[in-house]
């Protein structure tokens, strides 16, 4: 996704994937396609077999009186409210921009 998004927060919890971003130019559409393609070819290449995408995926657009801070702290907690670990920065799997 490189140079095409503003990224501001991820959460790659076991069975699903948190991504705060806003897309410079490209379709949103088109984006998680092309995120999708890439890193099930990636997975394939390194012995991962069958499907580790669905079919859709679940957007929300922010409204000017949502906090995109809040967000990404929302997103970076997943693993705490899921009780996979105490405190968000001890899950490696997450980051967000405020770091």
């Amino acid at each position: 996704m490189g140079e095409k998004t503003d990224r501001y927060a991820y959460c790659l919890m076991p069975d699903h994937l948190h991504l705060l971003l806003s897309p410079k130019e490209s379709n949103l559409v088109d984006l998680i396609n092309q995120w999708k393609s890439f890193s099930a070819n990636l997975l394939r290449e390194n012995g991962v077999e069958g499907p580790c995408w669905q079919r859709a995926f679940y957007d929300h657009a922010l409204r000017k009186e949502e906090d995109i801070r809040g967000v990404a702290e929302y997103i970076v907690n997943n693993p705490v409210r899921s009780g996979i670990v105490t405190n968000w920065v001890d899950y490696p799997f997450s980051w967000h921009r405020w770091m």
